[in-house]
C-alpha cells in the first residue's frame, strides 16, 4: 500500500480555495501523462464561443471532483456507522480523480461522428499500458480493475459508487459549481458546505439529513437552470453542430478518396477503427484546431467554409423546430430545396435536439435505475425527496426537450442564389 507523502501538496483552486493532496498515489496519478492531457481538453467544448471565461479544462475539474470526494470521506470518517479500509479510501479518491480520463478532444461532438465512447476509453486507459496503471498496480495489481468497477458502476460497494455516480455525487457538485465560475453566470450556484455537512452514510447509500432538503432543492434547482441556460444555450450549440459536421465532412472526404492537401493522418486510425491506446493518448483539442487551421485552406467548398466559420465564430443562425410535430415530408422538400441553390443540406442544415431531466425515480418498466435522493426523518426512516419537496415533485419525471433547426443565414441572403426559391425556403423557415 502506498503512503502519505511527507509534506501536503496544494493547488489553489478558484471554486474549492484550495485542493489538499497527502498521498502518494493521487499526487503521482496527477503528474501521470494521461492526466496531464486532460490540461488540453476544455470541460465545456464549444461553450467558450458563448461564454468567453469558460476555457477551463477537464483537468482542474477532476481536481476539484477529487477534492469534494476527499471532503466527504473526511466527513463520514467520523461516524461510526462508515468504515471503509485504506483500500477503499485511496479507491474512492482515484476513481473521482480519473473519472473524466477518457475523454477526447471536443468530447461529445467526436464521439457521435467517430463512435468512440470515453468511458470505454477511460477503461482501457486505467487497465491498458500507460502511466496510470503503472501508479494504480503499486497498491495491488487488481487495483486498477476496482479503479475501472467504481467508475464503471459495478463495484459491490453501492454507497461508494454513489458518491462518484448519483443525482447528487462528487461530479455533479463540481461541474455546476466551476462551470458557473467559468462562464459568469449564477444559476449553478449551490451551498456545497451546507450539502457536505448534511450528507450521511446510510446502510449501502448517502442519504440527506431531513434539515438539509432546502440545500439540495437549491442544487437541483441551480442544475436544471444551467442546463437550459449553460450548456444547451442555443449559441453553443450552433458551434457544435458545425463541429460534428466539420468532423462528419472529413470522414466523408477520406471514404470518398478524396485528395487531402493537408493530410488528417492523426485522424486515420478513427477513419479505419484500427485506433491504438497510444494513438487516442496523443488526441487533444490543439491537435483538432491545427488541423482545422490547415482544412480551412482544402480545395474541398464546404470542409473549408466549415472550419472557416468555426474558427471565426461565423455561426449557423436557428428556428423553433420540433421534429415530432413536424411533417417528415416537409423537411425532406426544404433539403431538396436548399440542394437546389447550391446548398448541402447535408451540412448545413441541421437539427439539434438536446434533453434534460432534472430529477428522477426508478419507475418499473421504463428505461435505467436511478437511484433517487433520500432524507432522512428525524425517526429514523427514510422519504424520497419528491415526497418531501414540493419544487422537486414539480419536475421530478419531467424531461425537457429543446428542437432547434440550424442553418447559414448568410448564404440565403449573400444575393448569389435564386431569389424565388431563397424566398420559398425564408417562408417555411418562418423568417
Amino acid at each position: 500500500m502506498m503512503g502519505r507523502l511527507q509534506e501536503e501538496k496544494v493547488f489553489k483552486d478558484p471554486v474549492h480555495r484550495y485542493v489538499h493532496v497527502r498521498d502518494t498515489l493521487i499526487w503521482d496519478l496527477i503528474n501521470a501523462r494521461e492526466f496531464q492531457r486532460l490540461r488540453r481538453i476544455r470541460q465545456l467544448g464549444t461553450s467558450y464561443v458563448t461564454f468567453h471565461g469558460a476555457e477551463h479544462s477537464r483537468f482542474n475539474h477532476s481536481l476539484g471532483v477529487y477534492e469534494i470526494m476527499r471532503r466527504i470521506l473526511s466527513n463520514f470518517s467520523r461516524r461510526s456507522n462508515f468504515m471503509i479500509t485504506e483500500e477503499e479510501r485511496l479507491l474512492c479518491l482515484s476513481a473521482a480523480l480519473l473519472h473524466d480520463i477518457g475523454h477526447g478532444p471536443f468530447s461529445h461532438s467526436f464521439e457521435k461522428v467517430f463512435h468512440t465512447d470515453h468511458e470505454e476509453w477511460t477503461q482501457r486507459i486505467l487497465t491498458g499500458d500507460t502511466q496510470v496503471n503503472t501508479v494504480l498496480r503499486q497498491v495491488s495489481d487488481d487495483f486498477p480493475a476496482k479503479v475501472a468497477q467504481m467508475i464503471g458502476k459495478t463495484y459491490p460497494n453501492k454507497l461508494l459508487v454513489s458518491l462518484i455516480s448519483s443525482q447528487i455525487d462528487a461530479d455533479r457538485m463540481d461541474y455546476l459549481l466551476r462551470d458557473a465560475y467559468y462562464t459568469g453566470t449564477s444559476y449553478g450556484s449551490f451551498d456545497l458546505e451546507r450539502i457536505l455537512r448534511v450528507l450521511k452514510p446510510y446502510e449501502d447509500k448517502v442519504v440527506i439529513k431531513h434539515t438539509g432538503m432546502h440545500a439540495v432543492e437549491d442544487y437541483i434547482a441551480a442544475r436544471y437552470q444551467m442546463y437550459w441556460q449553460v450548456y444547451f444555450h442555443r449559441v453553443t450549440r450552433s458551434a457544435e453542430v458545425i463541429l460534428r459536421n466539420i468532423f462528419a465532412r472529413v470522414r466523408h472526404l477520406h471514404e470518398s478518396e478524396y485528395s487531402f492537401v493537408h493530410n488528417p493522418k492523426r485522424f486515420m486510425p478513427l477513419f479505419n477503427d484500427t485506433m491504438t491506446l497510444e494513438e487516442y493518448i496523443t488526441l487533444d483539442e490543439a491537435t483538432v484546431m491545427y488541423y482545422m487551421s490547415e482544412w480551412s485552406e482544402e480545395s474541398d467548398e464546404v470542409l473549408r467554409d466549415l472550419c472557416r466559420r468555426f474558427m471565426e465564430r461565423r455561426l449557423f443562425k436557428y428556428v423553433e423546430h420540433d421534429e415530432n410535430a413536424d411533417n417528415p415530408q416537409e423537411m425532406q422538400e426544404l433539403k431538396d430545396l436548399f440542394a437546389e441553390i447550391g446548398i448541402d443540406p447535408d451540412y448545413y442544415l441541421g437539427v439539434d435536439s438536446p434533453s434534460d431531466l432534472p430529477y428522477d425515480v426508478y419507475r418499473s418498466g421504463e428505461e435505467g435505475e436511478r437511484m433517487p435522493i433520500y432524507l432522512l426523518m428525524p425517526d429514523g426512516h427514510l422519504e424520497e425527496l419528491s415526497r418531501c419537496s414540493v419544487i422537486v415533485e414539480a419536475i421530478s419525471g419531467k424531461r425537457r426537450y429543446d428542437h432547434k433547426l440550424y442553418f447559414p443565414l448568410d448564404f440565403l441572403e449573400d444575393g448569389t442564389r435564386n431569389p424565388a426559391v431563397v424566398q420559398e425556403i425564408k417562408r417555411r423557415l418562418r423568417i
